[in-house]
């Protein structure tokens, strides 16, 4: 074959790798590359194993070869010739770093000039090829561990600690951590939508630029993004922004739920905003929804008094390990499968360290009047402390109920269900109390109430448009719908 047909097709042979991504076996171009010289081909890796050969290459061969081909991998030769037995032999070494590997070429005649040539271009092409792979596996490792990054800067601000998210960065701070405020855009798309769009707007710190994108590690179809915020409400930066408004808008599968502005200690907050402003935007016809929420429950209490009743609710539980505490608070915002995602754990461990929980406070968490206690509790001791710190043990410990009958309380709840009150479809109303006297379970409640599973989860989705709050999915929606309901039946 002529030398310019020979070159076309070994081009040829480059373009699923260069058009596809797709990875070219060695040993594709080394059959090939056989077929074209008549001859046998051996390639040696860096340890002087045969990495991939044509079939009439033996050992002995190779062996008889041992010298030559280590002055060859560790860069005493560049190249060398020899004859063994009937096979004229080549044999080059390729690549700049020691060891290197070497590609052997043998032929029963003596090889031209051109065979010579093009077996080196072969070479060439075989390295060139296996740095690519490398630096693509390089590449793909540095993604990992930036997304790594991004995540555990994420969690330490969920924590409420932005000096904890400054230390796990090792120096690489990101500029959204020198933010006043910022804003969580919660964007729901086809789980295999996210790494394309992190990729697309990731700078080169592997941040994006003063924002945050983060793979939500529970919901494979939610990507989280932080969006620093001046102290006046507006964007630090609009490049986030204006785009994923833009992606919802071009996408009919896309969804955005916007917290409203937040201190960086308070991105949990914002995140139950974000998940709650979701829940809405499905049913607005452009799929995007600010939170236009009330203030939360565990701010309007008494602070002493409630912080009194919630330490005493949350004593049985102080001492037991942080693992366990930690795995209770998620476990309420969160289905334990997603809980054992989170944590890199089992969900026999989550379940061990809830039962653990439950046992303690004397609780069935499967409950969710149960939860929304626990998880008043925790929101309590996360506000901070009276003016003068006060101690709470000094007030006598309340109950539970005498906290929710305050003035407060009880406005809190009548707003909270106001859209669920006369003049709306009260078929709605009914579901969502048999739904929690089912345990928010919707086959249960289905059974219960002589409907299908379908509509109830139905009137679900009516009641998150009514009241904006998520509640098809664990979290502190559901929470206060127990705590409204509870107010609002032992109100006067």
């Amino acid at each position: 074959m002529p030398t310019p047909q020979v070159l076309d097709e070994l081009l040829r042979q480059l373009r699923p790798r260069v058009c596809q991504g797709a990875d070219l076996d060695p040993q594709t171009l080394i059959a090939w590359l056989g077929r074209q010289l008549e001859a046998e081909i051996a390639l040696l890796d860096r340890a002087g194993e045969v990495e991939v050969s044509t079939t009439r290459l033996t050992p002995d061969i190779l062996a008889s070869l041992q010298p030559v081909l280590t002055q060859l991998s560790s860069g005493q030769l560049a190249a060398a010739a020899s004859q063994v037995g009937v096979f004229h032999v080549r044999c080059e070494a390729l690549g700049r770093h020691v060891p290197r590997p070497v590609l052997v070429v043998g032929s029963r005649l003596p090889l031209t000039r051109e065979a010579l040539a093009l077996a080196s271009h072969v070479g060439a092409m075989v390295e060139v090829l296996r740095q690519a792979s490398q630096v693509d596996e390089l590449t793909l490792r540095c993604q990992q561990a930036a997304a790594r990054l991004r995540l555990a800067v994420f969690m330490a601000l969920m924590a409420g600690d932005v000096t904890l998210a400054r230390r796990v960065t090792a120096g690489a701070l990101p500029p959204l951590l020198d933010a006043e405020r910022l804003r969580i855009h919660l964007l729901r798309c086809p789980p295999s939508d996210r790494d394309r769009l992190i990729d697309a707007y990731q700078d080169a710190s592997g941040y994006h630029g003063r924002g945050l994108m983060v793979r939500c590690p529970v919901y494979d179809h939610h990507l989280i993004c932080l969006l620093p915020m001046d102290h006046d409400g507006t964007y630090v930066d609009d490049r986030l922004a204006t785009p994923l408004r833009a992606l919802v808008r071009d996408n009919p599968h896309y969804a955005l739920g916007i917290s409203a502005p937040v201190p960086l200690p308070a991105t949990a907050q914002a995140y139950d905003q974000a998940r709650h402003a979701l829940a809405v935007a499905g049913h607005t016809p452009d799929r995007v929804a600010d939170y236009h929420g009330r203030p939360p429950l565990a701010g309007l209490l008494p602070r002493q008094q409630a912080l009194a009743w919630a330490h005493a609710f949350l004593e049985p539980i102080r001492a037991a390990p942080r693992l366990t505490l930690d795995i209770t608070s998620l476990a309420l915002n969160f289905p334990r499968s997603g809980v054992a995602r989170l944590l890199d754990i089992s969900r026999n461990t989550v379940t061990a360290h809830l039962r653990r929980a439950q046992d303690a406070l004397g609780l069935n968490l499967q409950d969710p009047r149960s939860r929304a206690e626990l998880a008043l509790a925790l929101a309590i001791t996360d506000l901070p402390l009276p003016d003068g710190n006060a101690a709470a043990e000094q007030v006598p410990t309340p109950s539970v109920d005498s906290l929710l009958s305050t003035e407060a309380a009880i406005t809190w709840a009548h707003a909270f269900l106001q859209p669920l009150q006369p003049g709306t479809d009260r078929t709605v109303h009914q579901t969502l109390r048999a739904w929690i006297e089912a345990g928010t379970d919707a086959r249960r409640t289905a059974q219960n109430l002589g409907i299908s599973r379908a509509t109830v989860r139905a009137h679900l989705r009516t009641a998150e448009q009514l009241l904006k709050r998520s509640l098809l999915t664990p979290g502190p929606g559901t929470h206060e719908l127990v705590h409204a309901f509870r107010i609002a039946d032992r109100a006067p």
